[in-house]
């Protein structure tokens, strides 16, 4: 992957999620300080929001970004639903909110999607002075120095753990393989709900109820396109553009 990669727009599915924004971002109209939160989200659920929704109130942050990963390498034994259903899922799921968006940064370039070449996507979208603030989970704090460029996301973002008691960090460990990354690594405490993309998607197949785990409008679309039921689509069907007016 080359560092100046160029997102590949595609003519039939680019007007479905509007601009993000991301080319605007300046201190001058007001973006300091955005956060990313990369994920599959597939589907996305009511923690990912409360994620995004915490990390924006404890680092006073500007705009958090949900950004569905297109082709992510350590998930390539998995049968990810299509990238604009989990586009179209996660603007669904943010569509009232004046905070979060959604971008298609890693969906509209080509692959292999790895986290470093989004993050560096977004760094050369954005003005130099804004600060940018990358969201993991603690287990995936634990595996960085297994992740492509990973002294390259050490040294140019700031890296947001989201805390969960059944992970330990061996901080020596991580020092060793990544000198410094304990200083730049921000803790977040963060409420914990039993909730997951793939006990959702096990549900749906089973015919339960998700109710109170998704967004409405998410349920609803799941139900509308078939998503992760025994007869599921293997391509989207036509989807409903959704615009956030403050954009």
């Amino acid at each position: 992957m080359h560092d100046n990669s160029a997102p590949n727009q595609n003519a039939n599915t680019s007007h479905l999620i509007a601009e993000d924004g991301l080319s605007g971002m300046n201190p001058e109209r007001g973006y300091r300080r955005i956060g990313i939160f990369g994920g599959t989200f597939d589907p996305i659920h009511i923690g990912h929001l409360i994620l995004a929704e915490e990390a924006w109130f404890q680092l006073n942050l500007d705009r958090v970004y949900l950004v569905p990963a297109g082709d992510p390498p350590h998930k390539r034994d998995q049968r990810l639903a299509p990238v604009e259903h989990r586009l179209q899922m996660a603007q669904l799921a943010t569509s009232d909110s004046d905070y979060i968006r959604v971008s298609r940064i890693d969906a509209d370039r080509p692959g292999p999607h790895f986290t470093a070449d989004m993050v560096r996507l977004v760094r050369q979208r954005v003005d130099a002075k804004v600060e940018v603030y990358f969201l993991m989970g603690m287990d995936s704090l634990r595996d960085l120095p297994n992740w492509h460029e990973a002294r390259w996301l050490v040294d140019n973002c700031h890296l947001v753990a989201l805390s969960r008691h059944d992970v330990v960090i061996d901080w020596d460990a991580l020092n060793q393989a990544l000198p410094g990354i304990q200083e730049r690594v921000i803790i977040l405490d963060m409420p914990e709900l039993e909730i997951a993309s793939n006990i959702i998607r096990k549900r749906c197949k089973l015919g339960q109820p998700i109710r109170y785990q998704v967004p409405r409008l998410v349920e609803a679309y799941i139900r509308e396109q078939n998503l992760y039921g025994a007869n599921s689509q293997t391509e989207p069907r036509t989807v409903r553009s959704i615009t956030h007016a403050n954009q």
